[in-house]
């Protein structure tokens, strides 16, 4: 219900509620990296923030050309509904990241138009994707703060064989994901109680993804509840059918009492 009436009032903008609280995330996450980067002196650490920088700028950019597409007048979204602010919050320069704040006002809108109360009934409602979205997002946090938790931790051992960004984020990558070449490992005690919560955290995240594409793919449910809803019809149709004769007897009822009396 709050999807229809957001998409009727501003159609070009917004999306369901579980994306643009996704999307509002991702841009918190974007400002506090920018906010972090003057706090980290390590060369390395400033490096992942820009590497994970980069994967939300191809987030924004994705968003970005979905909303000018979607958009039916082209003009009123780039001018009037923050498009400017959605482009050059695409840019790769330290200095634009400040128009993600933009992003976080249609969010503010969003919750002051329709109320927290059916904005939570609509990710109640749309759960499954609402739950993909909190899936993504997570992923990309244990990227950036696993891999820079694991680069300061193994950074001070003299044999660590992780010892760049490149190399923590790719270690995070395949360990997220399960798979584990062992190319890249922990060589301190910390690493591993880390490397150790990163590999349940991943077995957690794909076991949800498993899940949310089985039921994807194999459960109709769109089909059972179109079938659900025609059964429901012809149920009312059916009561309003035998009402309808009910009142048909009842006026012949009185129209044959009326001519007795009459006669």
């Amino acid at each position: 219900m709050v999807e229809k009436k957001v998409k009727a009032k501003n159609p070009s903008t917004l999306f369901s509620a579980g994306y643009e609280i996704f999307m509002a995330l991702l841009s918190l996450l974007s400002i506090f990296n920018m906010i972090l980067l003057f706090f980290l002196r390590d060369p390395s650490l400033g490096a992942v923030l820009a590497l994970v920088n980069f994967v939300l700028i191809i987030f924004f950019i994705a968003d970005f050309l979905a909303r000018l597409v979607k958009s039916p007048s082209k003009s009123e979204y780039f001018l009037r509904q923050y498009g400017w602010a959605d482009f050059l919050s695409c840019l790769p320069f330290s200095q634009t990241n400040v128009f993600r704040l933009f992003r976080l006002i249609k969010v503010y809108r969003l919750l002051r138009d329709f109320g927290i109360r059916k904005i939570k009934d609509a990710v109640i409602k749309d759960r499954a994707d609402t739950a993909l979205f909190i899936l993504l997002f997570v992923t990309i946090l244990m990227l950036e703060f696993g891999s820079l938790g694991m680069l300061a931790i193994e950074s001070q051992s003299s044999v660590s064989n992780i010892t760049t960004a490149p190399d923590a984020l790719w270690y995070m990558v395949v360990t997220l994901s399960t798979v584990g070449y062992g190319d890249q490992y922990p060589v301190t005690t910390q690493g591993r109680v880390l490397g150790a919560f990163v590999i349940l955290t991943g077995v957690g995240i794909f076991g949800t993804l498993t899940g949310y594409l089985a039921n994807f793919f194999l459960a109709p449910q769109k089909k059972k509840k179109s079938g659900d809803e025609l059964s429901d019809i012809r149920s009312q149709l059916d009561a309003i059918k035998a009402l309808s004769a009910q009142q048909q007897d009842a006026i012949a009822t009185l129209e044959e009492s009326l001519t007795k009396r009459e006669t």
